[in-house]
């Protein structure tokens, strides 16, 4: 029988380390995209879920299978498997926990173990980026952009931001003031950021901004839908990273565009009470890139839920990456 190679670990440091650029991001965000919205271009039932103990705990897995361009060596394999526990805040631990598993799409051989947190980061702001570039309204002078939360995922949209909208100008909000001043401080020495302020209510930052990101915590069902159509700009673009947790179903309702990045997997999460009273999508983001959709006169709302095909398409750019710097340790089977 043929000798199998190690499998290939990279921790969080060397998942960090091999990152590539934004501009490289916004292109594999772009790339996953498209590859949902085309015809057997990709793989990827919603996710699957178990709920154990303590109440509001998760942990999924999220398979994932890209279908290359050219040919199957192309092809990708993989997995997210991903845990959640709000209680672990009190233990002095991080209420997320997950990996990316990838596999030789060939033979099916577990090829590499990646650390998922920096992974759910960087692809989460990079899909907001792709969704921002395209449909974000223009203001001389620059825009004015809203941040709710300032946790990993609000961290991690800052230094898109930048690069997409260069010149703006951000408002953050956070239920913990001094995590928000800390982003302010890191968001005002990030390039394309002209200025960055602290607001006391998430009402206060999205009044009269061009752009709202939502990234607040899930466990916080007294904003449960709370940003309502009267909070917002008309013609804004309003970015949901959290779900529902802030946007209200009437935003959407009434939006010029709705768009998603999976439709199959917001259905599923709609009919489980994630998207109370919300309407179908309009489109997916690929559908918009395919259809170089232009952005209509009116708010856009885009939706993404986070999907396991941008981890696994994330984690074969890392895992390239890190072995032309030698990052990583083998794990003998």
């Amino acid at each position: 029988m043929t000798d199998l190679a190690p499998i290939r670990y990279l921790a969080g440091d060397d998942v960090r380390a091999a990152m590539p650029s934004i501009e490289e991001r916004l292109a594999l965000a772009e790339r996953t995209m498209v590859a949902l919205a085309t015809a057997g271009g990709a793989q990827m039932p919603p996710k699957i879920g178990i709920y154990p103990r303590p109440d509001g705990a998760f942990v999924h897995a999220m398979p994932a299978h890209l279908r290359g361009l050219d040919s199957a060596d192309d092809d990708l394999v993989g997995m997210k498997w991903v845990a959640g526990y709000s209680t672990n805040h009190a233990l002095g631990l991080p209420a997320i926990h997950g990996i990316v598993i990838l596999n030789d799409a060939q033979s099916g051989v577990p090829t590499a173990i990646l650390d998922g947190g920096p992974i759910t980061a960087e692809r989460t702001a990079a899909v907001s980026g792709v969704a921002i570039r395209r449909f974000a309204p223009r203001r001389a002078g620059g825009s004015t952009v809203a941040l709710i939360g300032a946790g990993v995922q609000g961290s991690s949209h800052v230094p898109v931001l930048g690069h997409v909208l260069p010149g703006l100008h951000l408002r953050i909000h956070d239920s913990n003031p001094e995590r928000a001043d800390a982003l302010a401080t890191a968001a005002r020495g990030t390039a394309g950021i002209a200025a960055a302020e602290v607001r006391s209510s998430a009402r206060e930052a999205i009044d009269g901004a061009d752009v709202v990101i939502t990234a607040a915590s899930f466990t916080t069902p007294d904003r449960r839908q709370a940003m309502t159509n009267d909070w917002l700009v008309p013609d804004a673009l309003v970015v949901p990273v959290d779900y529902a947790t802030y946007c209200a179903s009437e935003v959407a309702r009434e939006a010029a565009l709705f768009l998603v990045d999976d439709r199959a997997q917001f259905l599923y999460n709609r009919d489980n009470g994630q998207f109370d009273d919300y309407p179908d999508p309009g489109a997916m983001i690929g559908d918009a890139i395919l259809a170089e959709t232009p952005r209509p006169p009116g708010r856009v709302v885009v939706t993404h839920l986070g999907v396991g095909l941008a981890d696994v398409v994330f984690a074969d750019a890392i895992l390239r990456s890190a072995g032309q710097r030698g990052l990583g340790i083998d794990l003998a089977r």
